[in-house]
C-alpha cells in the first residue's frame, strides 16, 4: 500500500514520524534517508536550506524520485545550500544534490551559491533531471561524470557563474530540451564524453558550447543564440557529431559576437545543415550539402528502396505515371537479387524453406498470401538480404493504394525501360518515398532502417509521436534528427520492429527483407486492412511519465503511485486527464493489471511539512570576466580550458 510523506520545518522532530499526513518527516534529510527505492518524495512550497534544517548534499538514494511542481518547473520549491561531497572521479567538491542510480529529480529549483558550488550532481548515474531550474549557482548547474548516462530534459539552467551543464569523464546520456543561459559556458563536454545533445536553446552565453579532450557528442536540431564570444569552440582532440550527408544536424546559430565555429583541433570539422555564418567560422570548417530532399528533413521520406521478390506490375513505364504496365527488366537491376518477374514464382511453395521458423515468419507468410510479396526461384525467401530503393518502391506499390497526392517526377537516372519505373512512380505519388537534391533517384542504393520507418509514416500520414517515445531505444543517439518525429510515431504505432535485441532500433543500418516485411505488416494493421500478428520484437512504447497535469491534484499520490508500478499509463504528450470518464474496457483493464501485477516493490511517496519561511532565489548575477581561460601553452602547468583552475588533467573540477 502506498503512503504520503511530508516535511518541514513547521513539523518538529519526530521519533515516530513516517512521512504520513498525520506523521510528516520534519526536514527533506530526514525524509531521503527514509526512503526506499520506489519512493516518491513530494515537496511543497518554500526554501529548504541549512536555516530549515537542512544537511548538503541532499543524497536521493537509488530508485527514489524527488517531486516538486513540473508545470511551474518548480517556482517557490527550491533547494539552497551546498555540502562537501568527495568525488570518485573528480576529489572534493560542494554539492547541492546528490543523485542516485535511477533517481530522478522533477519540478524543483536548486541554488547552491559557494564559488565552487554545483547545484545537481551526477557520478556514474543514470537518474533523470526534468522541469527542474537550476540557478545562480558558484560553478555549474548540473555536472555528470564517471559513466553517467543520465536524461536531462526540459530544464531552465541559467545565471550559473561557469557553466549551465558540464559532462566529464565516459558520461553519455541525453541532454533535451533544456534553456541554457546566461553562463560563462552554456554547455561544457571534457575528457571522452559523448552524449547526444539534442533541441537546446543556449542564450547569452559568453560561449554556447566548448567541446574538448576526445569529447564526441552528437548535436542535433540545438539553437545557439547571442553568444557574448563564441557559438561552438572545438578544443584538443574534440570530434563532434555535427551532422552527415545522410543525417544533417539542423544546429542553428544566430548573432554570435565573435565566431560561431572555433575549431582549435587540427581536424576539419564537417557541417550539414547547420545555419551557420560562414564569415564568422575561424579554423578549418567543411560546409556540406545534406543528400535528403526536403520533404524528408521536415520530416517526410527521402530515399526508399524495397524488398527482392515483391509481386505484381514491374515493369517499364514513364517516370511519372502511377500505372503498372507489364514488361521486361532491364539493366537497371544491377544487384540481381529480384526475381525476372515481377509476378509470384511459378510453383513456389507458400511456406519457404528458410522462413518455416523464423521470427517473421508469420508476417512474410501473410505478405505473401496477399501476393505482396514472393520468394526466389530456388523456393527460398532469403529474410537477411538487404533492399535497394527500387525494391522498396514495388513492395510499397504493391502493399498500398494510398491517394497519389503528389505530382509525377521524371527522374534522370532511370531509363525508359527500367522494369521499376511504374513502381517508383506510385510510390513517390503516394508519398512514400522521394528522389535526391540532384534530381536523381539512384535506385540500387540500399534502404537503411531509419529510411524505411520514415517512408511508412509519411506514406500513411501519420503524426503525433511524442520524443519521449524514443526511450524505449537503447541507440537512440544514433537516431537523425529529421527523423525523430517519424520514429516516435511509428513506435506509437507499433510500426518498428527490432531483431535481435528489442531495445536497439539500429537506424543506420540497411534493412532486411524480414524486417521490411514486418514493417509493412505492421502498417497494415494500422489502416486495419490485416489482423495483429503478436511478436516479441515490436516495441511498446513507453508513454512519459511526467503527467504534469496531475500536479496538485487531490489524486496524484494514488495515480503516480499506480504508474511507477506500471499499472497505469499517460497519453503520449505527457498527460494524464485524471478527470476524464473511463470505458468499462478501460476499468477491466485497470483492474486486471492491478491485481495480478509482476512483482514489484511497493512504492510510497513521502510528504513534508513545507519550510517556515519561503526564500526567494537571488538575483541573478552575470558571470565576470575573469573566470574564462584558454588552454595554456604546450607544457605550461595544466590548467583547465573552461574553468581558470589549476588541475592534473585537461579538464577537472578537483582543481584549485
Amino acid at each position: 500500500m502506498s503512503s504520503a510523506a511530508k516535511f518541514s520545518g513547521q513539523c518538529p522532530p519526530s521519533p515516530t514520524a513516517d512521512g504520513s499526513d498525520a506523521a510528516p518527516f520534519s526536514t527533506l534529510t530526514e525524509a531521503l534517508r527514509q526512503a526506499t527505492p520506489g519512493t516518491v518524495v513530494q515537496l511543497s512550497v518554500g526554501t529548504y536550506s541549512v536555516a530549515s534544517g537542512e544537511q548538503f548534499p541532499l543524497v536521493v538514494p537509488a530508485g527514489v524520485i524527488l517531486l516538486g511542481n513540473e508545470s511551474t518547473k518548480g517556482q517557490g520549491i527550491t533547494i539552497q545550500g551546498g555540502g562537501s561531497y568527495d568525488s570518485p572521479t573528480l576529489g572534493q567538491q560542494n554539492v547541492a544534490i546528490l543523485l542516485g542510480k535511477d533517481a530522478q529529480a522533477r519540478g524543483i529549483s536548486v541554488i547552491n551559491s559557494d564559488d565552487k558550488g554545483t547545484g545537481i550532481w551526477l557520478e556514474s548515474s543514470n537518474a533523470l533531471v526534468q522541469n527542474c531550474t537550476i540557478a545562480s549557482c558558484g560553478r555549474e548547474g548540473i555536472l555528470a561524470t564517471g559513466n553517467a548516462n543520465p536524461l536531462i530534459r526540459d530544464n531552465v539552467l541559467k545565471q550559473n557563474r561557469i557553466s549551465g551543464l558540464s559532462m566529464l569523464r565516459s558520461s553519455k546520456g541525453e541532454v533535451w530540451g533544456n534553456t541554457l543561459e546566461g553562463s560563462t559556458i552554456g554547455l561544457a563536454l571534457g575528457d571522452q564524453s559523448a552524449p547526444l545533445v539534442a533541441r537546446n536553446r543556449l542564450n547569452q552565453n559568453r560561449t554556447g558550447i566548448i567541446v574538448a579532450g576526445t569529447a564526441s557528442p552528437v548535436l542535433r536540431g540545438n539553437t545557439i543564440q547571442n553568444s557574448a564570444e563564441i557559438g561552438l569552440s572545438l578544443k584538443e582532440q574534440a570530434l563532434p557529431d555535427f551532422g552527415d550527408p545522410q543525417s544533417p544536424a539542423g544546429n542553428i546559430f544566430q548573432n554570435s559576437t565573435q565566431f560561431d565555429l572555433n575549431v582549435e583541433t587540427g581536424k576539419t570539422l564537417v557541417s550539414v545543415g547547420n545555419q551557420v555564418d560562414p564569415r564568422k567560422n575561424r579554423g578549418p570548417v567543411s560546409l556540406q550539402a545534406s543528400e535528403l530532399t526536403q520533404a524528408i528533413a521536415s520530416p517526410s521520406p527521402s530515399r526508399c528502396p524495397c524488398p527482392p521478390g515483391v509481386s505484381g506490375g514491374n515493369s517499364s513505364g514513364g517516370n511519372s505515371s502511377g500505372e503498372d504496365n507489364s514488361g521486361g527488366n532491364t539493366s537497371g537491376n544491377a544487384g540481381g537479387s529480384l526475381p525476372v518477374s515481377g509476378g509470384p514464382v511459378s510453383g513456389g511453395p507458400l511456406v519457404f524453406a528458410d522462413i518455416r521458423d523464423h521470427w517473421a515468419g508469420a508476417f512474410i507468410q501473410a505478405l505473401v498470401d496477399r501476393k505482396i510479396l514472393s520468394g526466389f526461384p530456388d523456393g527460398t525467401f532469403r529474410p537477411q538480404t538487404s533492399l535497394t530503393r527500387v525494391e522498396y518502391a514495388a513492395l510499397v506499390a504493391k502493399a498500398f493504394n494510398r491517394p497519389l497526392i503528389r505530382p509525377g517526377t521524371t527522374f534522370p537516372d532511370l531509363p525508359t525501360t527500367f522494369w521499376g519505373n511504374a513502381a517508383i512512380a506510385k510510390a513517390s505519388r503516394m508519398a512514400f518515398i522521394a528522389g535526391f537534391p540532384d534530381g536523381t533517384f539512384r535506385p540500387n542504393q540500399q534502404l537503411t532502417r531509419v529510411q524505411g520507418i520514415v517512408s511508412l509514416v509519411s506514406g500513411l500520414g501519420l503524426s503525433g509521436g511524442s520524443p519521449g517515445l524514443l526511450g524505449v531505444y537503447g541507440d537512440r543517439a544514433q537516431i537523425p534528427s529529421y527523423a525523430t518525429n517519424a520514429i516516435a510515431t511509428a513506435t506509437q504505432n507499433r510500426i518498428i520492429v527490432n531483431h535481435p535485441q528489442l531495445n536497439l532500433l539500429n537506424p543506420l543500418r540497411p534493412t532486411t527483407r524480414a524486417e521490411i516485411a514486418v514493417m509493412v505488416y505492421q502498417a497494415l494493421v494500422v489502416l486495419r486492412q490485416a489482423p495483429v500478428i503478436e511478436s516479441a520484437f515490436i516495441p511498446q512504447p513507453i508513454v512519459p511519465t511526467s503527467l504534469t497535469d496531475l500536479n496538485g491534484h487531490w489524486a496524484e499520490p494514488f495515480v503516480r503511485s499506480l504508474v511507477d508500478q506500471n499499472l497505469l499509463t499517460g497519453f503520449p504528450d505527457g498527460s494524464f486527464h485524471p478527470n476524464a470518464a473511463v470505458s468499462r474496457a478501460e476499468y477491466a483493464v485497470m483492474i486486471a493489471k492491478a491485481f495480478a501485477p509482476q512483482r514489484a516493490a511497493p512504492k510510497s511517496t513521502f510528504k513534508i511539512c513545507p519550510p517556515i519561511s519561503g526564500q526567494r532565489l537571488p538575483s541573478p548575477k552575470r558571470p565576470e570576466a575573469v573566470f574564462w581561460r584558454e588552454f595554456p601553452p604546450s607544457g605550461s602547468s595544466p590548467i583547465s580550458p573552461f574553468l581558470g583552475f589549476r588541475c592534473s588533467f585537461p579538464w577537472s573540477m578537483a582543481c584549485s
